[in-house]
C-alpha cells in the first residue's frame, strides 16, 4: 500500500508521539509498504525550530525508506492561546501544498491534537479519493478547557464543531486507550467506526538493563542511590511541583535521590521551585539523546508518571509502556478512575497514589524504598506486561490489518467523496 501519515510531530523530536510516528512509517517500510510524512519543522519540546530546519518553508527528506515532507511553523516559544491557533493555521496552509506534492495514496494517518489538522487531511482525502483514519492521541478541546487553557466561549463552541466534522468526515478512528472509545460514543460516534490500538514501545530497544555499571548512574554519581525518574514533557497537565514537595518531604532519607529530566527552560522554573522548597534531593538533568533512553531508564529504580487531578480522565500517558518495558516500577501519582491508573494496576507494575499529593506521592515511594523484593515483582510483570500487550510489532501487524481492512472496504463500497481510483491512464473525461 502507498500510506501517508499526517503527523505534526515527527523524528528527531525525542519525545511525545514523534518517535511513535517514526517508528510506525519506518516499520511499515519495512513490511514492504511506501509511506510519505507530512510533518512541521521539528520543534518539540523547546517550542524553537532546531538549527538545522531554521529559515525554511519547505523541506523533503528521506530517512530508513520514508519520505518526509516538511513544511513551515509559525511558532513562539512562550505561546499565548492566539500564538497557539496561528501555529496550528500556519501548519494547516503550508503543509497541504506539500501533501499534494507526491504520489497518491492509498489511505491517509492522521493524528490529532492538533485538531486542525483534519480540515487539510479531511481535503487531501477528498481530492485523492482515499479513506482518512484519525488517529486520536488526545481529545480536543475537552482536554484544554479541563485544564483552563481555553474559555473563550465562542473558541469552544468552533473547536467542538472541528472535532465533531473530524469524526464525521474519517472513514475510521483509531483511539489509544478503552476510555476514549466511552468519550467519543458518548457524542454520538458509532462504535463500530472505532478501534482501539494502544500506543506501543520496542521492547528490543527499551529492555532491563544492569544498575551497576549503569553509564547515567556512574555520571550523575547515583551508583549508591535510590533513583525516583520522571523523565518526558514538564507541561501543566503533569504538575511537577508535586514530585519536588514530596522529594523535600524525603529529605531525611539520603539514599534517595529524585531525578527529573526535561526541556531546559522548563527545567530553571522547576530548579526555582527546588530552591523554595528547599529539596536539595532533586537532580535536574536535560532530555537524553533517543539513543541513550533505555539506560537512563534502567538507571532509574522506580519510574513517576504525574497528572493533575483535574486531568480528563480517559489520558493516556505514553511514559507507561516504555516504564513497563524498562522493567522498572511505576508509581503513578494519577486521578484513580481514569485510565493511566487503570493501565498501571492491570499491568501489575506499579501502584497508584492519589494526584497532587505529596504526603501519598512521598508514602508510596518510601513502600518500594524500603521492599526491594515488591520492587522487583512489580518491575518483573511490568516488563512481562509490555511485551505481551505494548510490544511494536503486534501494534504494527494491527495497524497493517487496519490499512488493509480500510482500503478494501472502501474500494468495495465508495460514497460521496470515495470515486474509483484512476489508473495512469485514465482520466475524469474516460470515466
Amino acid at each position: 500500500m502507498r500510506i501517508l501519515i499526517y503527523s505534526y510531530n515527527y523524528h528527531p523530536e525525542p519525545i511525545g508521539i514523534a518517535p511513535l510516528m517514526t517508528e510506525l512509517a519506518e516499520g511499515l517500510v519495512k513490511q514492504g509498504h511506501q509511506v510519505r510524512v507530512i510533518t512541521g519543522m521539528p520543534n518539540y519540546p523547546q517550542r524553537e525550530i532546531y538549527q538545522e530546519y531554521r529559515g525554511k518553508w519547505y523541506m523533503t527528506e528521506q530517512k530508513n525508506g520514508v519520505t518526509i515532507q516538511r513544511s513551515y511553523l509559525r511558532i513562539k516559544s512562550k505561546p499565548n492561546l492566539i500564538d497557539r491557533l496561528l501555529l496550528e493555521l500556519s501548519f494547516v496552509f503550508t503543509s497541504l501544498p506539500q501533501a499534494l506534492n507526491g504520489w497518491q495514496a492509498d489511505v491517509i494517518l492522521l493524528t490529532v491534537p492538533p485538531l486542525l489538522v483534519s480540515l487539510p487531511a479531511t481535503l487531501l482525502g477528498w481530492l485523492h479519493n482515499c479513506p482518512v483514519i484519525l488517529n486520536v492521541q488526545d481529545i480536543l478541546p475537552e482536554a484544554a478547557v479541563r485544564m483552563g487553557l481555553i474559555k473563550n466561549k465562542l473558541m469552544i463552541r468552533a473547536l467542538r464543531a472541528i472535532e465533531q466534522f473530524a469524526y464525521r468526515s474519517a472513514h475510521t478512528i483509531s483511539v489509544i486507550a478503552d476510555g476514549f472509545v466511552e468519550n467519543l460514543v458518548d457524542k454520538g460516534v458509532p462504535s463500530q467506526k472505532i478501534v482501539c490500538i494502544p500506543n506501543w514501545v520496542n521492547v528490543n530497544f527499551i529492555r532491563p538493563l544492569p544498575k551497576k555499571s549503569n553509564p547515567f548512574r556512574i555520571a550523575n554519581q547515583l551508583q549508591d542511590k535510590f533513583v525516583v525518574l520522571y523523565s518526558g514533557n514538564i507541561a501543566l497537565t503533569q504538575g511537577l511541583e508535586t514530585v519536588i514537595e514530596a522529594a523535600s518531604r524525603l529529605r531525611h532519607i539520603p539514599q534517595i535521590v529524585f531525578v527529573i529530566a526535561g526541556e531546559e527552560k522548563a527545567l530553571k522554573r522547576l530548579e526555582a521551585y527546588c530552591q523554595k522548597c528547599g529539596a536539595d534531593n532533586v537532580l535536574l538533568v536535560p532530555l537524553m539523546p533517543r539513543e541513550k533512553l533505555p539506560e537512563m531508564l534502567a538507571a532509574a529504580d522506580v519510574g513517576l508518571v504525574v497528572q493533575k487531578r483535574n486531568v480528563i480522565s480517559f489520558n493516556m500517558p505514553s511514559k507507561i509502556p516504555l516504564l513497563l518495558a524498562s522493567g522498572r516500577p511505576i508509581v503513578a501519582s494519577v486521578p484513580v478512575s481514569g485510565t493511566a491508573a487503570r493501565a498501571v494496576r492491570n499491568s501489575g507494575g506499579g501502584i497508584v497514589v492519589a494526584p497532587e499529593s505529596p504526603e501519598a506521592l512521598a508514602e508510596g515511594i518510601v513502600d518500594l524504598y524500603n521492599n526491594p523484593k515488591k520492587v522487583a515483582k512489580l518491575g518483573y510483570f511490568g516488563r512481562l506486561f509490555a511485551v505481551e500487550h505494548y510490544s511494536f510489532e503486534q501494534a504494527l501487524a494491527e495497524y497493517e490489518a487496519l490499512f488493509s481492512e480500510v482500503v478494501a472496504t472502501s474500494c468495495e463500497s465508495p460514497s460521496l467523496g470515495m470515486l474509483p481510483k484512476l489508473t495512469s491512464s485514465e482520466s475524469i473525461i474516460d470515466i
